[in-house]
């Protein structure tokens, strides 16, 4: 229910399980931050209705003088045998710009909190990515960005199938204007291309009755521009959103005798979806201490299935085209008094069905071991939500409070059909996606920070999160009370932290879709860096241990409650030049 974007791009996973997200595609050493919008204030990236995660990549500014500089990192996990090693180069002038970055990780199995090692849960990763810039003008830049990623030999534990390969390549165009005079500040306009081939099988699992591939494949051509205005205490952002997405996933049954025919079947069925928005985010300045931001969005939303048969196998007569209208609408008031902040804000959006969700046929989903079945005839999710916030800040302590609640019409989710029988030798049943009236979500979060005295810190965070469908009955994948507290000390060169975070056990969990009971755990970290010079260069060395004292868990969210990893001790050396 979330929109995730590269750099505002739209890349689709060609996985039907979901095991290929699109935040693998950046690596942590070429990622500059991460920008979190909740509900309805994520719309300028497109119709949602939990909100947008934005992956901003790392872009080298130009500079006065030439200058070279980069990156390298090297590192060994224990408990996986994981080595990794990560660099980056950059060269800027004053007209042109280059940079690049690569990693490389291999894990093998790891081990769990009772020391047993947790079969396929190995992988081998490699990402590079590249960036040219150009001024053309003191005022305005062209830019060109390519990703490519390639994953191979990953194993997941929880499913009946690995990946023995999976590759994107990520690409774009960006021409960006700056305006020192009028209405407009900024116009910035991208194209983009995307294609993601990914295939999964089961060849690693000789315990298989019945063999099976998956392989999918997804490309997307897309194109966004977007407008910073400004003038005296009024700012807004215009962004315009196109994109045309192919999903392909297959299905290929082998029985034992290889001699007899294979059973075939598309799981995505040459899925085209296309969409096309305008969003506007206002920020209005009242006063020296309010503020008021506004905004709202209109997509148009376009599907066809190119093998409708497999469609109306369980809906006859469904549409082989369809055409959703998905608005959206948020306000917020924000009031500065003093050391005290607080902010009043609703919404209102519509989401449409996924692929899955719409066209999905004989999905296996291991969490709770049914084939999942699509329906082109979903209504869209319609969202109505209410959040707050408070915060207290002084010069050492600051502490916060955010709450939101949702009020979400026709939610999409699976429910046992009467019809049809598992394809799955280890399915149990057949679930077809279905609208619920409605459901309600609702969550809080409080955060505390502290200098205790200088250079060392003390954060927290505790969350809440509940969830209900129209019966009162508990929704699936919903956290359990949480929290996160650690302490960090910085003393000239070397710094030292330690960090607790678990769950409480999971009080409101829900057998009807699929859950079981998690217990409560917790986890200790602890870590240590040392920064130095060698000659011209700087260092940095860092040594720790997660899951300190080997505690055996699984959260919430494990399909089939797989345990996660045990002790693990890590260490890293960066240096910078």
């Amino acid at each position: 229910r979330s929109i995730i974007t590269i750099d505002g791009m739209h890349v689709f996973g060609a996985c039907t399980d979901k095991m290929d997200p699109i935040t693998s595609y950046v690596e942590s050493n070429n990622l500059a931050a991460i920008d979190i919008k909740s509900g309805q204030e994520g719309n300028l990236h497109g119709a949602t209705v939990a909100g947008s995660i934005d992956l901003k990549r790392r872009n080298t500014s130009f500079g006065l003088q030439k200058k070279i500089g980069g990156a390298y990192q090297t590192g060994f996990e224990f408990n996986n045998k994981q080595t990794f090693n990560l660099g980056n180069l950059y060269y800027s002038s004053d007209k042109f710009v280059a940079d690049g970055s690569i990693a490389f990780r291999k894990a093998g199995n790891y081990y769990d909190g009772n020391d047993d090692e947790v079969r396929h849960s190995q992988y081998n990763k490699f990402n590079a990515s590249l960036g040219l810039a150009y001024k053309t003008s003191p005022l305005s830049a062209v830019r060109v960005d390519a990703i490519f990623d390639r994953a191979k030999d990953v194993g997941f534990p929880a499913l009946p199938m690995d990946l023995s390969l999976s590759r994107a390549i990520i690409t774009s165009a960006t021409y960006k204007q700056l305006f020192e005079e009028g209405l407009v500040k900024v116009w910035d306009t991208k194209v983009y291309f995307n294609a993601v081939e990914h295939y999964m099988d089961d060849t690693t699992r000789p315990e298989n009755l019945v063999h099976m591939d998956m392989p999918g494949w997804s490309t997307t051509y897309g194109l966004l521009s977007k407008r910073d205005l400004q003038k005296d205490c009024y700012s807004s952002e215009i962004q315009v959103n196109a994109y045309d997405n192919l999903s392909i996933a297959e299905m290929r049954m082998y029985p034992q005798d290889r001699s007899k025919q294979t059973m075939f079947a598309y799981s995505w069925p040459w899925v085209t979806t296309r969409f096309a928005s305008v969003a506007i985010n206002n920020s209005l300045d009242l006063s020296d201490i309010s503020r008021l931001v506004f905004g709202g969005s209109l997509g148009l939303n376009y599907n066809y299935s190119k093998y409708v048969e497999f469609n109306w196998i369980f809906h006859p007569g469904s549409p082989q085209k369809k055409n959703r209208i998905l608005p959206s609408l948020h306000a917020s008031y924000q009031l500065n008094i003093g050391q005290f902040d607080f902010s009043l804000g609703t919404g209102f959006g519509h989401r449409a069905p996924s692929v899955s969700e719409a066209y999905g046929y004989y999905i296996y989903n291991s969490f709770d071991r049914y084939d999942y079945i699509g329906n082109p005839n979903l209504k869209n999710e319609v969202s109505y939500e209410a959040n707050a916030s408070a915060g207290f800040k002084t010069g050492k302590l600051s502490i916060g409070a955010k709450a939101n609640y949702f009020f979400i019409q026709d939610y999409i989710i699976g429910r046992i059909l009467s019809l049809g029988s598992p394809m799955n030798y280890q399915s149990v049943g057949v679930k077809g996606y279905t609208s619920l009236d409605h459901a309600t979500l609702f969550n809080l979060a409080l955060n505390a920070q502290y200098q205790i005295l200088p250079g060392l810190d003390w954060k927290a965070i505790l969350t809440y999160a509940r969830g209900q469908d129209n019966m009162g009955g508990n929704l699936p994948f919903i956290r359990p009370l949480s929290y996160q507290t650690s302490v960090h000390y910085q003393y000239k060169m070397i710094g030292v932290q330690t960090s607790m975070n678990g769950d409480f056990s999971q009080v409101n969990f829900s057998p009807e879709y699929g859950e079981d009971q998690t217990a409560s755990y917790k986890i200790w970290n602890v870590s240590a860096d040392y920064n130095f010079n060698i000659g011209k260069l700087n260092a940095a060395f860092q040594v720790g241990a997660e899951n300190l004292f080997n505690e055996y868990y699984s959260t919430y969210a494990d399909w089939g409650n797989i345990p996660r990893m045990g002790r693990n001790i890590f260490t890293s050396l960066k240096i910078n030049f």
